[in-house]
């Protein structure tokens, strides 16, 4: 996915700045059908866009349900994320279509109505444009998770192979390096995350078990260190397909910069508030990425300033279950344990926690190993090795679902650009 900068542009600067009249005019060219009263081509729209409203609330519904403020514990997991993501690719579509039948209702009364449609869909265009580049930085977290999984699974699988009561010094030593490599990287994101505070938590805990195993005291490397001699400087440099000046926090306050809901008395209110809703799922679903994964000033955008304004509760199908969907994740980025991690990402935790248990029971282990200590090392290992396994499984298709959510966007762009509606009068 190649990156796209569009922090500080405006919204004429954009390639796909037509994308919402477009939109609005899919259906131009097709056969025409009979003709209908104006009032009941309006109360179809309205009914259609009532739908859909109607389903983005249940979708988000079962999103609340399963961890977010209904008692499940499913939340932030990257099977719950990536259902997020599988919701907003549905309510995309199912808006296209309802747009378009729209268009063809306000086309018969024209003048301020059809205006007032086709802004609200092409703000909602320039929106999720700006969602391109929260794809491709999570897309380079994702990666980086994964990195950090094979040297979890590496330390684990070191200690596994060995037959029972054949676990010697060669064995922990190798275990110890990759926790050792984990905890250089761990403890960097950690600190960037953190800012000024540094890294804390299981990061700084891995950090010092790694000083201590290698009787050295060395200085974790922060995002903005230059030293030539930092693996994680030179990984830093070369990973993220996003500007070294790009800010997650900046990216999502311009997602949802302008965000609010539609004015009951104008003509095209019903559009708008589709266009609205939209527009509130794609911010949840940016910042539930952003949150999730490393990610340039994610610690930044855990603060929850970039939030736009609360749709009224009373007002829209859906607002109750986005907000406490927000409210959820906002009480997430202020846990102590969890500001300064390295992704709220459920397995994330998990694979922090296994790696710190393993450190300690590596630690605490005489050499050679035997008997209960040699147990207690091996259900460590096994615990950390089922965590990487359970992070493979769940990293592959979020990391499709990703890359689903920009092509879709990219794609209704270009059917934009290339619709012959764009030079109709």
């Amino acid at each position: 996915m190649p990156a796209t900068d569009f922090q500080g542009s405006s919204s004429s600067s954009s390639p796909f700045s037509s994308f919402g009249r477009s939109l609005l005019s899919l259906r131009r060219d097709a056969p025409a059908s009979p003709a209908m009263p104006l009032s009941a081509a309006a109360a179809e729209e309205d009914a259609g866009l009532d739908a859909f409203q109607r389903h983005v609330a249940v979708l988000l519904a079962d999103l609340r349900g399963d961890g977010g403020g209904g008692g499940g514990d499913g939340f932030m997991s990257a099977a719950w994320i990536r259902r997020l993501l599988e919701a907003y690719v549905m309510c995309q579509e199912e808006f296209r279509v309802a747009a378009a039948a729209a268009a063809q209702a306000r086309r018969r009364g024209g003048g301020v109505a059809q205006q007032q449609a086709e802004r609200a869909v092409a703000e909602l265009g320039e929106r999720a444009v700006k969602a391109l580049d929260v794809c491709n930085a999570a897309r380079d977290g994702v990666d980086q998770v994964r990195r950090w999984e094979r040297l979890a699974g590496v330390a684990a699988s070191a200690l596994l192979a060995a037959a029972p009561g054949e676990v010697h010094e060669g064995h922990l030593r190798r275990a110890r390096k990759a926790l050792s490599d984990l905890a250089a990287l761990l403890a960097d994101e950690a600190a960037a995350a953190a800012g000024a505070g540094g890294a804390c938590g299981v990061a700084a805990f891995l950090a010092s078990h790694r000083n201590r195993s290698f009787g050295r005291a060395r200085a974790s490397p922060t995002r903005g260190s230059s030293s030539a001699s930092s693996p994680t400087a030179h990984f830093r440099s070369l990973s993220w397909s996003v500007s070294r000046t790009w800010s997650a926090a900046r990216q999502l306050q311009a997602i949802g910069a302008g965000l609010a809901p539609p004015r009951a008395h104008e003509a095209a209110a019903g559009l708008a508030a589709s266009a609205y809703a939209m527009g509130c799922l794609l911010h949840l679903a940016s910042w539930a990425l952003v949150a999730a994964v490393p990610c340039p000033d994610r610690g930044a955008a855990l603060q929850a300033h970039h939030l736009p304004a609360q749709p009224p509760r009373a007002a829209f199908h859906w607002a109750p279950p986005l907000l406490a969907l927000q409210e959820r994740l906002a009480e997430e980025g202020r846990r102590k344990d969890r500001r300064s991690s390295c992704g709220l990402l459920r397995e994330i935790h998990a694979l922090e926690k296994s790696a710190q248990r393993l450190a300690e029971a590596i630690d605490a282990a005489p050499v050679p190993l035997a008997g209960d200590r040699e147990a207690e090392v091996r259900e460590a290992a096994a615990e950390l090795a089922a965590v990487c396994a359970a992070m493979r499984d769940g990293l592959e298709p979020l990391e499709r679902q990703v890359r689903e959510v920009f092509h879709r966007i990219v794609r209704s762009r270009m059917e934009g650009l290339d619709s012959p509606a764009l030079n109709a009068g």
